[in-house]
């Protein structure tokens, strides 16, 4: 936790006045005074429709059959009523069941049922969602669903009866005109973003005398040139968001070449920086690394972006645009958080984890951060938003940043917005083994005095990796910290597939992985303990797992340091290096 200074409440309440203007400017637009603006002669036709790369699950289509409708890690009981006539079982299911991503998995039953199913659920929705009001009308979810039916527009007009053909192009027509003046009231980042996909997708898609009222080329360069850093990685740091992007820019620009168009350049040097973030993001079991807002790695689809990996080089060493290291030897991989928290208004899903770090060695997770869990549940959401959720470092049980913003997500619907260390330092040395990385961060400097400061190094063959926590305070400690002492705690969570035992002396630990792989851990000051952990991003929900934490107090001292070590202890060599591994099952 952070001090809650002037500038913080400055930044805080005009974030907070925007997302209120946008909600009441929304609601304007949908009103029966402005509905004269989307007025005008449907889409005769499509001329195209873009290929959906997401993974698909033909077994959805039974699923539907049987009256069970899963989305959102939720499932909800039908019977014989539509799914836009139910209770929703939870805010994300409702979220995803308008955006109609799931006509993929009807789509790809390839058979008359699921086609006539299709062309009935988004029969009904037009029938009880046709009019601009609610949630299912949010710009975010309107620019999912545009995308989600041209995508499948053929399961849908395929069979089709004139009525029906007829009612789906004026709801287009409906629902782009809306857009076209409600995506700049969607939510900064990925949200605005889509919209403006969509838009392009129509201008790309719908017959050739719509096309220029529908898109808007130049907002989206714009768009893309500001959101993507020049790493690679997005403004709101969070690794979930490249996944979901790609999936739509890939297809975009495939759309305008399919048109003999010349895509904007903003467009493919935003795909081409990237694509190697990619690689940047995966450990040895080739998943992402869990950090601000990354949950389960959805493994297929993931695959499916890097067929479209051209170069397919290697990563680099640095993100710093976008605050992430990476350290690799042989066949141990290490990624850091060494960045400062994004802007306010784009941190609703950004984590108190500075200084955070994952490892792999071959195939095997070791050290990992809690992660994001499947199912929207807010109380998880803020538990793994916490530092003590990271394997990193926090001083008098608190979290280095902040979640602020008015009401909870389960009064308000919105996710608390993150403030957090504003001075964060990091500096890499790769040319030279053994590899290293100092980083530090100021999170606990304006409440208690301490900055923290972190050094990880690793050796060329990838066996040893050693670290210095260090907690300074110049000037002495302040608040809380002053009252305890100074009191730290050091936390490294396991994989839930490690095992781990404390020795008798207190300092140190045997770790074995599923091949019976051991590293040791080791460290010279401190109490160590084993405690109980959870790992949240598991694509079956949260799992128990185990945490080493080291505890101490800096107590008179102005700058205390913990060295520790993690050593891999067994003859054999891990099965597999990092770039031929293949991705591991979870194991119950």
């Amino acid at each position: 936790m952070i001090v809650d200074t002037f500038s913080n409440r400055v930044r805080l309440t005009t974030t907070a006045a925007g997302r209120a203007g946008r909600v009441a400017w929304r609601g304007l637009l949908r009103s029966r005074l402005l509905r004269w603006r989307y007025r005008g002669a449907p889409i005769d036709r499509l001329y195209l429709t873009p290929q959906d790369l997401r993974t698909s699950d033909p077994s959805f289509a039974s699923e539907i059959y049987h009256g069970h409708f899963g989305l959102a890690g939720v499932v909800a009981l039908l019977g014989a009523n539509s799914p836009f006539a139910v209770p929703p079982p939870s805010a994300a299911w409702m979220r995803e069941l308008h955006g109609f991503g799931w006509l993929r998995h009807l789509h790809a039953a390839h058979d008359e049922i699921s086609s006539e199913q299709a062309r009935a659920l988004v029969g009904d929705w037009i029938t009880l969602h046709g009019e601009m009001r609610g949630l299912p009308w949010d710009p975010e979810i309107t620019a999912r669903r545009i995308i989600s039916w041209l995508s499948h527009a053929t399961v849908l007009m395929e069979g089709a009866d004139e009525d029906f053909y007829d009612a789906l192009m004026r709801s287009f027509a409906l629902q782009l005109r809306y857009l076209r003046s409600a995506y700049r009231d969607a939510p900064d980042g990925l949200a605005r973003l889509t919209g403006l996909i969509a838009l392009a997708f129509a201008g790309l898609c719908a017959d050739e005398h719509q096309p220029s009222s529908f898109a808007r080329p130049k907002h989206l360069a714009e768009e893309l040139k500001r959101q993507i850093l020049a790493d690679g990685g997005h403004i709101s740091r969070n690794p979930a968001v490249l996944i979901e992007l790609l999936h739509d820019l890939l297809p975009l620009r495939q759309c305008f070449i399919a048109r003999d168009q010349i895509p904007p350049p903003e467009l493919l040097t935003a795909i081409d920086r990237m694509m190697p973030m990619l690689r940047f993001f995966r450990l040895g079991d080739q998943g992402f690394a869990r950090f601000n807002g990354m949950g389960p790695t959805p493994m297929e689809s993931l695959a499916a972006l890097m067929v479209h990996d051209d170069v397919q080089g290697a990563p680099v060493s640095h993100a710093e645009k976008s605050g992430y290291c990476r350290l690799v030897s042989a066949a141990t991989v290490i990624l850091a958080d060494t960045g400062r928290a994004p802007p306010i208004g784009l941190s609703a899903d950004a984590h108190a984890g500075c200084l955070s770090f994952e490892m792999s060695t071959g195939r095997h997770l070791l050290i990992v951060n809690c992660g994001v869990p499947v199912r929207d549940e807010p109380e998880w959401r803020a538990v793994s938003r916490a530092t003590a959720a990271h394997s990193t470092l926090t001083v008098s049980d608190t979290s280095s940043s902040q979640l602020v913003g008015p009401g909870s997500p389960a009064t308000t619907g919105h996710k608390p917005w993150l403030s957090g260390p504003v001075n964060v330092q990091a500096r890499m040395n790769v040319r030279n083994a053994p590899a290293e990385l100092r980083a530090s961060h100021d999170g606990y400097d304006q409440s208690y005095g301490i900055t923290h400061v972190r050094s990880l190094r690793l050796s060329d063959d990838g066996t040893l990796l050693e670290g210095i926590d260090q907690l300074i305070a110049p000037h002495g400690l302040k608040g809380a910290a002053r009252d305890n002492n100074g009191k730290f705690a050091l936390r490294f969570h396991l994989h839930p597939s490690a095992r781990v035992e404390a020795s008798r002396d207190g300092q140190s630990a045997l770790i074995v992985l599923r091949d019976n792989e051991e590293w040791w851990f080791t460290t010279g000051q401190g109490q160590l303990e084993i405690e109980e952990s959870v790992f949240l991003a598991d694509i079956k929900g949260p799992r128990r797992t185990s945490q080493i934490v080291v505890y101490g107090a800096m107590g008179g001292a102005t700058d205390t340091s913990v060295r520790w070590s993690l050593e891999r202890i067994d003859a054999g060599e891990p099965q597999g290096a990092e770039k031929d591994a293949e991705p591991e099952a979870d194991a119950e």
